[in-house]
């Protein structure tokens, strides 16, 4: 009776953990089932569904130019590492100050492949012959980053749940359940021919 106490313990354990693993999903939503959920066709080719929490977000990723990115605006940077160490920017997404902080550090970015991800102050904008740099502050450090002409500069706004569509591709950082469908308070998705960020 103790070993089946213990093994149902272990399951249940199991079990919980299993139903908190989160994942992040990015795909284009096939079907929609009202408020409730919809179908996701992944980047991976599968077709997921995404429970929609009762206090969903909902952010709307729109265009944004060099001009935009002040000293002490807080940025999330996907770059390539440079020889002299500095980075050359692919994405840079300026996030909204509520989101301040967010993942703040550097690492390397699962998106591609030898690439790094750095979430930071800008504190401060050279100009140099290879494009515009910025210094990017962090709690552990900080790093040079070039942005040439072909860097992607996003940002995100406020959205609602109305621009959810079939068709809308989207991001979310989600809770895998038990039945295998995945449930997320916060997704952010496409607008007017801009991508959500990688």
């Amino acid at each position: 009776m103790r070993l089946i106490t213990i093994a149902a313990a272990c399951l249940l354990v199991t079990t919980s953990a299993f139903a908190q693993q989160s994942a992040r999903l990015r795909g284009t939503i096939e079907t929609l089932d009202g408020e409730a959920s919809a179908v996701l066709k992944t980047t991976e080719g599968q077709s997921v569904t995404l429970k929609l929490a009762p206090n969903l977000s909902v952010a709307v990723v729109v265009k944004a130019s060099l001009a935009d990115i002040k000293p002490g605006a807080f940025v999330g940077a996907g770059a390539r590492p440079q020889a002299d160490g500095s980075l050359k920017a692919i994405q840079v997404l300026i996030f909204p100050e509520a989101q301040r902080g967010t993942g703040e550090g550097h690492r390397d970015w699962s998106a591609l492949p030898q690439t790094t991800m750095t979430n930071a102050t800008v504190a401060d904008t050279v100009t140099s012959v290879d494009g515009q740099g910025l210094m990017l502050k962090y709690k552990d450090g900080e790093k040079k980053l070039v942005i040439g002409p072909d860097a992607n500069i996003i940002t995100t706004k406020p959205g609602a749940r109305s621009d959810l569509m079939v068709g809308t591709e989207l991001v979310a950082t989600a809770t895998r359940n038990e039945d295998g469908s995945y449930t997320a308070a916060r997704v952010t998705v496409g607008k007017d021919g801009v991508a959500p960020p990688l």
